[in-house]
């Protein structure tokens, strides 16, 4: 897809798997395309209709947490477009993390015993509950890899204030108590997550997604006690199991490797499986919605004719 003209446009973003218009410096335009991207390389392929799932998950997670902390989000125009309020961004990401599993039970397994400033138990296996979960923050990269970072150094750098980091902590484990509790009620588990905040004067916002296989683990909840018990590994919903695939193919985004060749089937496969975690994560049948590059440019120069002032900046801080 091209990139959209939209009126009062003051900038534009092209993420790896988003595309950001700035308006009037004031409002976000987010439009999640189908692009996919793993070891911080965008595959040559897109996924039909992975940016509508990933839209709509996150914009039901952020109707159902705005009773916790205030979020960006205006409305949903588009099954693949979401507009909010631009929010002056925190410069680190707050990963929450309830088990033992993908980059932690990595860098368990090689010895370590400290992620992020965490320590983490003895005599723990793959997948195993943490006895609470633990936030392991990282750095925002826009380019490569996010890193590791703590508590002590986000606050000792000035990365974000004490005050305000642990007001960011308060907030991430209230989300992720929520996303617990209403993935255990769809018979899933809430692995693990990341949330990322901005603010706008002195009020905190959550921003961007929330809940999705892209920024969220999950398994069944119904054979997860026995497969532990029987050291088999557990059915995933998120997308690690595209990590796994890319892995199995011999890429892990190190420089000289090719990324496998990605068939028509692989592709299907994996559409199919991020519409059967939509499903899963939202209790509501997916429904396909394709919308041309002209619908798109004429429902969102409507919507843009129409949005709320910016809230006033005194607030949670």
């Amino acid at each position: 897809m091209s990139t959209l003209q939209l009126p009062k446009q003051t900038n534009f973003y092209k993420g790896k798997v988003r595309d950001v218009y700035t308006i009037d410096d004031k409002y976000m335009v987010m439009l999640v395309s189908d692009r996919i991207s793993a070891f911080d390389v965008v595959l040559p392929r897109p996924i039909p209709y992975k940016g509508q799932v990933l839209n709509q998950i996150a914009a039901q997670y952020l109707e159902a947490t705005k009773d916790i902390v205030p979020n960006w989000m205006i409305n949903v125009p588009l099954p693949n477009v979401t507009i909010g309020y631009k929010c002056d961004t925190y410069p680190v990401e707050m990963v929450v993390r309830g088990y033992l599993t993908g980059h932690a039970w990595r860098t368990y397994k090689s010895g370590k015993r400290e992620l992020s400033g965490v320590p983490l138990p003895e005599g723990l296996k793959e997948n195993d509950k943490f006895p609470t979960p633990i936030i392991t923050p990282t750095t925002k990269a826009h380019e490569g890899h996010d890193e590791d970072i703590s508590r002590e150094e986000i606050i000792k750098q000035g990365l974000v204030s004490k005050e305000e980091y642990e007001q960011l902590e308060k907030y991430t484990l209230a989300l992720f108590e929520r996303g617990t509790q209403i993935a255990k009620e769809r018979g899933l588990i809430l692995v693990d997550t990341k949330y990322e905040f901005g603010h706008i004067g002195d009020t905190i916002y959550l921003i961007d997604e929330i809940h999705t296989p892209d920024s969220s683990r999950y398994f069944y909840l119904e054979g997860y006690e026995e497969l532990q018990k029987e050291g088999k590994p557990q059915k995933q919903l998120s997308k690690e199991f595209v990590r796994e695939w890319l892995m199995e193919n011999g890429f892990q985004g190190k420089e000289g490797q090719q990324v496998p060749e990605m068939t028509d089937d692989v592709i299907k496969g994996i559409s199919d499986r991020y519409i059967e975690l939509y499903e899963n994560v939202t209790g509501k049948k997916f429904l396909k919605e394709d919308v041309t590059e002209a619908e798109m440019n004429e429902r969102l120069k409507k919507e843009l004719e129409h949005l709320p002032p910016v809230p006033a900046t005194i607030g949670t801080l």
